[in-house]
Order: C-alpha cells, then structure tokens, then sequence
C-alpha cells in the first residue's frame, strides 16, 4: 500500500480503475484547485459528487470541466452554497443537506485560506482559525449522520501544522502579535486534532476520519501572499532543506496534490488512515522538532488523543453547539 503510490502520483493515476457509481461524496471549497481536480477525478470514475461553494455563480462557471466529466462518465455533479467564515451559512448548508436525506460516502473538507492578513469571521474568530476549522467543525459535525456507516471524513491540513500547536486561550491572538503562518498552523493543527476527535466518536460504526498534507502547490490558497513573502519563504525552505542534505523543494502539480485526498477516501485501508495524517499517499510518521521534519512527518502534538479532546471542548464552547 505504501510503495504503490508516492509524492509524484496524480489523482487519476490513484484512481485507475476504481470505479465509484454509485457512490457519493461531498466536497467543500470545490470552485478552485484542488478542489475542482478532487471533483472531477472523482465524477470521472462515476461517482456522485456534491460541491460545497462560498460562490454559486463563481462555481458554476469554475466547475464547467467537472461536469463535462460526469456526463462522459455517468457520474454526478452539483452545487451547494457554503460560506465557512459564517457559521450561519454552515448550517443552513447542513439543514439544505439534512433535509434532502441523501447520504454520502465521503466528506472531503478541502475548503481554506492561508497567511491572511490579520481580520475575524462574520462570528468574531479569527479569520483562518475561524474558516478553517471553525465553519467545518460545525458543517461536518452537522451533517455527520449523512455519512454512511463504513464511510470517511478526509479533513486537508498542510504541514503548516508544524508552525504552531492549537493555543486555546488565545484563539484570536488577544495575548499575542498576530503573524499570519503561526495563525495558519494553529488552523492546520486544529484540522488534525478534529479528525482524530472525529474518528474517536465515529469510529464504531466503521467511519473514520484522517487529515491529509497535499503538498506544496501554486493554487489560490497563495493569494493572500505578497511576492517577496513567497520568495522568502521559498528560499528558507531551500536552506532547511539543503541543510538537511535532501533535494531541492519541487512544487506539485494540481493533478498531483489532489492524489492524497482520493487515495486517502477511497484507496488506502480505513484502519490505516484512521485518526491519522497522510502525505504523498500514505501514512506519515509521528515526529518531533528535533527530528528532520523536511523529509516529512506530523508533529505528535496534532495526533494527540487528549489534545484532540480539548479542542473538540473548545470549539463547542465557541459555536455554542455540543456534538
């Protein structure tokens, strides 16, 4: 399982002759990179595949190769409105869903924004912990009875999560200088530690749920970014990287960083990938600062049972709902 596919592997390469009629998945942020090659690699193999948008017209016009796909292969494609910087908007998307009755096989919670400039959600978060796990702790958690027993929750995180553990009394930088790839880690921790909090509750009836790093990839997500932060940060990875004695940094393609999130939902055994973190399609190994985290790995902190726990609490007490 672990050799078959690696950091190289596009997401139709994982998929090669899986075939998903029949099956339904959900995935949020799907108008944009990764999202729309999650979409369509997935409708290309027949499945039903509902898209989660902040922008219906937006999504329509992005989402137009998508459909081109599932009407070629039998497979499904649709929109729902979803704003997760509005807790309001998540759930009405969660009651259009529940309403409808139609259950899924699949979440993939791909939605985010990254290094934002420092702001708050329309509900007084701060702007990526709020939309990044915030908006999907309250949509995901509301629609969990729409995934089918045996089903999967893939939550993407990022190996951002090493810049920072989840601070839960200080959510909104209040006792601390706001710097946008700390605030972006503690979202991507918090991505981590609500899958592992979601695979505890859910794991009974064979759902499981694992977060998933998609790699480094020019897409949206960078739009935040002025040049000279990209190019700095560029170049801090190339010396971290040649002094760890590894190759250059390589940015994926979409079609390759799309691979881990289908191989993560579809391929790889539930049992491995549960309440785990996956890189270049496969299980990542738990490490520490001190290791040599350029050649991969979580931090043991994002995997951590009580830690998950705790922000599970914390987020309750935040959206003022218990799940």
């Amino acid at each position: 399982m672990a050799d078959q596919f690696g950091a190289k592997s596009t997401a139709d390469e994982v998929l090669a002759g899986v075939d998903l009629k029949g099956k339904r998945f959900l995935v949020t942020g799907a108008s944009a990179g990764l999202g729309i090659e999650t979409s369509r690699a997935l409708v290309a193999r027949g499945a039903d595949v509902v898209g989660a948008v902040r922008d219906l017209a937006k999504g329509e016009r992005a989402t137009a190769e998508v459909r081109e796909a599932a009407k070629t292969s039998g497979g499904s494609f649709s929109l729902i409105e979803l704003d997760l910087a509005d807790l309001a908007s998540a759930r009405a998307a969660a009651d259009k869903l529940n309403a409808k009755g139609e259950t899924f096989d699949v979440v993939i919670a791909n939605a985010g924004v990254m290094a934002t400039p420092f702001g708050k959600t329309k509900d007084g978060f701060e702007t990526q912990f709020g939309t990044n796990h915030l908006g999907h702790f309250v949509f995901v958690n509301r629609i969990a009875g729409l995934i089918k027993d045996g089903g999967r929750l893939v939550n993407l995180s990022s190996a951002g999560h090493r810049y920072s553990d989840v601070v839960l009394d200080d959510i909104n930088f209040e006792k601390s200088e706001y710097v946008p790839f700390i605030a972006y880690g503690r979202s991507k921790t918090a991505n981590i530690q609500f899958s592992v909090g979601f695979d505890a509750r859910h794991k009974a009836r064979g759902v499981r749920a694992t977060a998933v790093h998609p790699g480094g990839i020019r897409t949206e997500l960078g739009r935040h970014m002025s040049h000279e932060q990209f190019e700095g940060l560029l170049e801090n990875l190339k010396k971290q990287r040649e002094a760890a004695g590894l190759p250059p940094f390589e940015f994926k393609s979409i079609p390759q960083g799309s691979a881990t999130s289908v191989w993560a939902a579809v391929v790889a055994p539930a049992d491995a990938v549960g309440a785990s973190y996956c890189e270049d399609c496969h299980v990542a190994k738990v490490v520490g600062p001190s290791d040599n985290v350029m050649g991969g790995g979580v931090y043991s902190y994002a995997v951590d049972p009580a830690k998950a726990e705790a922000l599970w609490k914390k987020s309750e007490e935040l959206v003022g709902e218990t799940f």
